[in-house]
């Protein structure tokens, strides 16, 4: 594993020549000037600057134009000869596959062919080699052949700037005076620095046969494992210029001889790199610039590029010759960018006959944050990359690359920089121990907020190749235990699940994260990491606590995925205290003979780490996932040890039976002082309240206490005692679905009256099978002495409070009730006792939040009824939240009838509510008028939730006109939920009339598009106000008409809607001192005419006619009898259409206080394509 050590900053700045390191000393064993590297890290292929910036904006990419010549002077001297070297082409296969070099009889049989295309070797005959500027590094005799038994030797010679490849000793010693011309096998030992400057006769030229290779334009130098009998170096080179590349395979019997080469030629190409680098291309930057940002990875200030090659590797441990052959390699570009790491592939030439000459290839990329191991070493260029994503096996890529170092250096940085947080990198860092002092820095994490988790969490999405837009989390800053990541259901419109590398991108984003001290997963659902392993790979694990310590915890690496993430998460954040897995395993017990349950896995994960001290987890929530024998025993083993410190650990609802709550409940004890939270709720067991009471006594700093649905033993005693409930300062009690009988009652009244009880913020006694009676007892004895009302939230919905229901009333009359109640469901069988409960509610002052939905009346409300709640709505000038919403089920609805239209009318006078919810109601047409005139009128309403109201859209645009003159509104619903009921009503009497129109006979051009509109006005009425048909004919539109309808009913929904959205940014900017945002859907252009179908009417009839068909061949489709102005326009559609268009303030139907205006909505769907 890679550990976090950042001891130097890297250097920048390229030091001067004369101070570079010679790059031959007088040890036959020394390794590549290294301290150049660590000098320059910005040598990379194109010379980065230190600040990154953009390749296509950086003035190194202005092409340089260079001479094709050996030497780098600026006044090359032309040297005679007696023989000119004639102009040549190379074999068509040396820039192909990149195989050992031809032998030396290929080449003299190439040297008399010509070439179409300029390759890497400089053999133009109108000019001579400058070699007055060169300096024989080191010369020598090697071998050098395309297979194992075809070996030729070659006399090389390596000087500051090139590799030159002679056929003989003899004729190297022709260009170089200082090369002895001896006929004899020369000494390979290191040669003296001989500069060649000097007379004419002793610089002579070059012969025929040489060939020769820019320094600059080496690609790598590397040890070639090919199975043969000798020690073999291979190099590779290439020239950007025509893209044309290759490798030269020196083959070597002495090993010493063999890195003796090795090195010079490294320490050659280093130097020369140093003192003349060279400038990239602009046609190169381009398409890799093409490349990554294919892959939605181009980043101008993390785009790093270096010239690779992927070697050629043995699939097997034994090759034949011919196998041995066949192993090529391939120059590519390396690009390091914001996410990936890209091996991009060499540019095609577009020019036809200069195509590069290379072996088919294609790119690949990885991500970063996939890396598992980078291998180098300092003899040699190669080094490996090794990438995995879960639950796949490795890729490997071999590589090698004069920019080793820099690679490394500059991939390890890129790391760093997505996992800015991490201080264990989890991938294998198999460097040069020198190379640890030249790890880059990246910025604090601090600089961006929760400590760059969107960069790493996208990186991880990126490598893992998932939609990081799926992914949706909220952090809660008003929570305990603040700030809260809590994960959301996906973003998806066909699935509400994640999928497994969806989880796995998050849970190892928040690994090392410090800006949350709680993690929530609630209700979502982690079953697919339940029972996974991950077998290919274990560099994901953890093998260390925080601060370097080994871990002891046994099969870790056999282990779910589930465990070792959550394991992850718990031991590597040391400000982590809450986890909340409520819901989060959709999971069955397993009770076989012979198997034992594997339980939740997560017990298996927190647990362990709790009893040992590794972690500061201390508040874990498992309500809802079903915990098997295991996981109790885990449980058991942390909770014994004090040291855990428990403050929560709550398990409602997780399949407990009666031995293994009591094992539970005796473990917690342990944790008596530290315990602040007990959650028992849902259980299937029987409590035994004399037990129960005892063991809670013994809790200390209990602030929640839930009970809900469970059973007690029978008798007389109470659930809880009144002592028991004074020893704590609750904030949370909740008894709901729990029997309470009287003496439960009385304990709970003494606690309530006791000023030890202030602390309380929620009460949840819901169906508790109380009475009238028992909540007037409640509220009295927590209201008792007061001045001010208390501030709890009392919920007793689903509770008989029928009986004894006058001293519920009174209770309210009096205000002895606290800020908030919530009374849900409540079934009358009088309609008497809910009005007194709502003329009691008019002189109420304490009360400033009623919940009483879902209330069932006999019948619907009354005339009487509804006039005691306008009364109520007019006079109330405390309540600031109210929910009078009702039930739709498919059995059946529970609203409070028509009569509740007339009551909201009782708002326009209130000057106190904030917040009204009023969803399944069956408000219509007639109530969304009554809801318009209230926010015509009201002006301290902010927030109204109307949903599921059988809203058309003719009742949407009335509501959204009322908001014209009102600036207090803030929030309204889009209405979706009623524009899909709106749809599918349309979509049900189209399909009617298709039935009908079907099932009848006679012709069918004569049928009237009137008849299929008023056929859709439940009313009766028709369109011009002339009379109605039935429809009994084929309708005389197509289908292409109907999806043309339906799509310009959408098209009027979404028009509404942006007018909704303009007034609430309106009134949000009014109220905040925000200037005005510039937008139309506000203005009175965009406004439609209240209560006025004909509009939808108007507008879809002047489309069609601009549509569709001229007026001839709306005649003939028509009939004569729909001419416009004929004698038999029954229906008069086309004159109706006309009339709209010049009358605008025309209604064409009066639909009234129908309840349904589901006529006219049809007719703006389907008179849009006529």
């Amino acid at each position: 594993m890679s550990d976090r050590r950042r001891r130097k900053s890297l250097s920048i700045f390229r030091p001067s020549v004369n101070s570079l390191t010679p790059i031959l000393d007088d040890s036959p064993s020394s390794a590549p000037a290294l301290s150049l590297k660590k000098k320059l890290r910005q040598s990379s292929t194109f010379s980065m600057p230190p600040t990154p910036t953009s390749p296509l904006s950086s003035p190194v990419l202005e092409r340089t134009n260079s001479q094709k010549s050996f030497g780098r002077s600026s006044s090359p001297i032309t040297l005679s000869r007696p023989r000119t070297l004639q102009k040549v082409s190379r074999p068509t296969s040396i820039f192909g596959s990149f195989r050992s070099l031809h032998s030396l009889q290929d080449e003299d049989e190439s040297l008399v062919r010509t070439q179409s295309t300029p390759s890497s070797v400089n053999e133009d005959s109108s000019s001579y080699f400058d070699v007055l500027n060169m300096i024989v590094l080191h010369h020598g005799e090697v071998q050098s052949g395309g297979g194992m038994f075809r070996k030729k030797n070659t006399y090389l010679v390596l000087t500051n700037s090139h590799l030159l490849r002679f056929k003989s000793q003899a004729k190297a010693a022709e260009a170089f005076p200082s090369i002895p011309p001896s006929l004899g096998r020369t000494s390979t030992t290191r040669h003296s620095r001989l500069s060649s400057a000097g007379s004419m006769h002793e610089a002579s030229p070059p012969n025929d046969g040489c060939v020769s290779t820019p320094l600059s334009q080496v690609v790598a130098v590397y040890k070639l494992d090919d199975g043969r009998p000798y020690f073999t170096i291979e190099v590779a080179h290439l020239d950007e210029e025509t893209n044309q590349a290759s490798t030269m395979s020196l083959s070597l019997n002495d090993p010493r001889e063999s890195d003796l080469w090795l090195s010079s030629i490294r320490a050659a190409i280093t130097k020369s790199r140093l003192t003349d680098p060279t400038p990239p291309i602009r046609r190169t930057i381009e398409h890799l610039v093409r490349a990554v940002e294919h892959e939605c990875d181009y980043d101008p200030l993390h785009f790093r590029v270096f010239k690779v090659v992927q070697r050629a590797t043995k699939t097997g441990a034994r090759s034949s010759s011919d196998d041995l052959a066949k192993l090529t390699s391939n120059i590519y570009y390396l690009v390091i960018g914001f996410q990936k790491i890209h091996l991009v592939p060499l540019p095609r030439l577009t020019k036809s006959g200069s195509s590069t000459s290379l072996s088919e290839s294609s790119g690949c990329s990885h991500g970063v944050v996939s890396l598992t191991s980078i291998f180098m070493q300092s003899f040699d260029d190669a080094f490996q990359l090794a990438f995995r994503v879960p639950l796949q096996p490795s890729k490997t890529l071999f590589l090698a690359s004069s920019s080793v170092t820099d690679i490394a250096l500059w991939v390890r940085h890129a790391a760093d920089f997505l996992r800015p947080t991490w201080l264990e990198q989890p991938f294998s860092w198999h460097v040069p121990r020198a190379l640890d002092d030249s790890i880059l820095p990246v910025s604090a994490p601090d600089e961006e907020d929760h400590f760059c988790f969107d960069r790493t969490l996208t990186a991880y999405c990126s490598a893992y190749n998932v939609d990081p837009s799926n992914i949706r989390y909220t952090v809660s800053y008003s929570c305990e235990d603040a700030p809260q990541f809590e994960l959301l259901e996906p973003n998806h419109s066909r699935r509400s699940r994640y999928t497994v590398l969806e989880l796995l991108s998050i849970m190892r984003a928040l690994r090392y994260n410090e800006s949350f001290h709680s993690i929530s997963f609630r209700n979502i659902d982690l079953s697919g990491l339940h029972g996974l392993s991950d077998h290919f790979g274990s560099e994901h694990l953890l093998w260390t606590t925080r601060s370097g310590v080994p871990l002891t915890l046994p099969l870790k690496d056999q282990s779910w995925l589930l465990v070792q993430e959550i394991q992850s998460l718990a031991l590597k954040s040391k400000r982590l205290r809450r986890l909340n897995f409520f819901h989060c395993l959709k999971r069955k017990p397993r009770d076989e003979d012979g198997f034992r349950d594997p339980g939740s896995g997560i017990c298996e994960a927190l647990f362990p780490l709790c009893a040992q001290q590794l972690t500061n987890v201390d508040w874990i929530t498992l309500n809802g996932v079903t915990l098997a024998e295991i996981d109790i025993d885990y449980l058991y083993a942390a909770a014994i040890e004090k040291s855990c410190h428990f403050r929560a650990v709550d398990l409602g609802h997780c399949g407990l039976g009666d031995g293994s709550l009591k094992t539970v409940m005796e473990a917690l004890l342990h944790q008596e002082e530290t315990l602040e939270s007990v959650d028992y709720s849902g259980n299937p067991v029987r409590l035994n309240p004399e037990l129960l009471a005892k063991q809670l006594y013994r809790l200390q700093r209990v602030r929640k206490l839930d009970l809900s649905n469970t059973h007690c033993s029978a008798g007389k005693r109470g659930l809880l005692e009144s002592g028991t409930l004074l020893r704590w300062r609750l904030e949370e009690l909740s008894l709901s679905g729990t029997v309470l009988n009287e003496e439960s009652v009385d304990a709970l009244a003494s606690y309530f009256a006791d000023p030890k009880s202030n602390t309380l913020r929620q009460v949840q006694l819901n169906q508790c099978q109380l009475s009238g009676k028992d909540v007037a007892k409640l509220l009295k004895a927590m209201c008792a002495g007061r001045t001010q009302p208390r501030e709890v939230d009392f919920q007793v919905s689903e509770n008989k409070l029928e009986l004894g229901h006058d001293l519920l009333v009174e209770a309210f009359q009096s205000s002895t009730t606290p800020s908030q109640m919530t009374m849900q469901m409540l079934e009358y069988t009088r309609e008497q006792n809910f009005r007194d409960l709502i003329e009691a509610l008019s002189t109420n002052k304490s009360l400033l939040y009623l919940d009483i939905s879902r209330t069932s009346l006999p019948f619907d409300a009354n005339e009487q009824t509804c006039k005691v709640l306008r009364h109520t709505l007019e006079t109330n000038d405390t309540l600031q939240e109210l929910n009078l919403s009702g039930e739709e089920t498919h059995l059946e609805a529970v609203t409070l009838g028509p009569g509740l239209r007339y009551a909201l009318k009782g708002l326009e006078a209130n000057r106190s509510l904030k917040v009204l919810r009023i969803e399944h109601q069956a408000l219509g047409l007639p109530g969304a008028n009554a809801l318009a005139t209230v926010l015509e009128n009201n002006h301290t309403l902010s927030e109204l939730y109307c949903e599921d109201n059988g809203i058309s859209l003719q009742s949407f645009t009335l509501i959204v006109n009322a908001l014209k003159n009102n600036t207090s509104v803030f929030h309204l619903p889009n209405m979706d939920k009623d524009r899909a009921w709106s749809r599918q009503r349309v979509d049900r009497e189209i399909d009617g009339m298709r039935d009908n129109s079907s099932s009848t006979t006679g012709p069918s051009t004569k049928s009237t598009v009137r008849k299929a509109f008023s056929g859709a006005i439940h009313s009766g009425r028709s369109f011009s106000g002339r009379g109605t048909e039935k429809p009994g004919s084929m309708p005389g539109y197509t289908e292409q008409d109907v999806q043309a309808a339906v799509a310009s009913l959408d098209q009027r929904w979404d028009a509404q809607v942006r007018r909704l959205h303009g007034y609430l940014r309106r009134n949000y900017c009014t109220a905040h001192g925000l200037p005005l945002p510039e937008d139309d859907a506000t203005s009175p252009a965009g406004e439609s005419r209240k209560g006025s179908a004909g509009d939808g009417l108007a507008g879809a009839l002047m489309a069609a006619s601009l549509d569709r068909t001229p007026k001839m061949e709306f005649d003939l489709q028509l009939g004569d009898e729909y001419r416009v102005g004929g004698d038999t326009d029954k229906g008069g559609i086309l004159t109706g259409a006309r009339e709209v268009s010049e009358e605008h303030n025309e209604k064409l139907i009066d639909i009234g206080d129908d309840e349904s205006d589901s006529g006219g909505e049809l007719i703006m769907a389907r008179a849009r394509p006529y």
